[in-house]
């Protein structure tokens, strides 16, 4: 079973976000993102690539989608496969909405248990606790 994700970035009193369908959890989604995404021009990258299957340390290049990804040694892959990019599914594009609470919405709707945002050079990750907190304390607890 997958655990699903949704990754966002803030722009003004927007935000664009999309699904990412495996290991959604803090220990890996949001380990790869604390890690190798803390650029903003790399995140905005990331966002307009649309859904995906499993994130990567790279964005990386078009692949066969079933090909597996060689794995960096904190288990994080290599380059992250795109539907669109990878598999060619023409509707897997960003989302934009209004608020905090549409993205929530709308990304739980599709059994999202994660949700990351980068606001102003900052990741947060709300999970159960029901508030966005600072990714990089959530890493640093779940990696101790």
């Amino acid at each position: 079973m997958s655990t699903r994700s949704a990754i966002g970035i803030k722009h003004g009193d927007r935000i664009k976000a999309i699904y990412c369908h495996y290991d959604g959890y803090v220990g890996h989604v949001g380990l790869c993102i604390d890690t190798y995404y803390q650029d903003s021009i790399k995140v905005n990258k990331l966002i307009s690539m649309g859904d995906m299957s499993c994130i990567g340390a790279d964005i990386g290049e078009k692949h066969d989608f079933s090909q597996r990804s060689e794995y960096l040694p904190d288990g994080i892959a290599q380059q992250c496969t795109f539907y669109d990019r990878d598999r060619e599914e023409e509707d897997a594009t960003f989302v934009s909405f209004g608020s905090e609470a549409d993205f929530v919405e709308h990304y739980e709707a599709s059994g999202c248990e994660y949700f990351y945002l980068y606001d102003h050079g900052v990741w947060y990750v709300l999970d159960s606790s029901n508030e966005f907190n600072p990714l990089h304390e959530a890493v640093a607890k779940e990696t101790a």
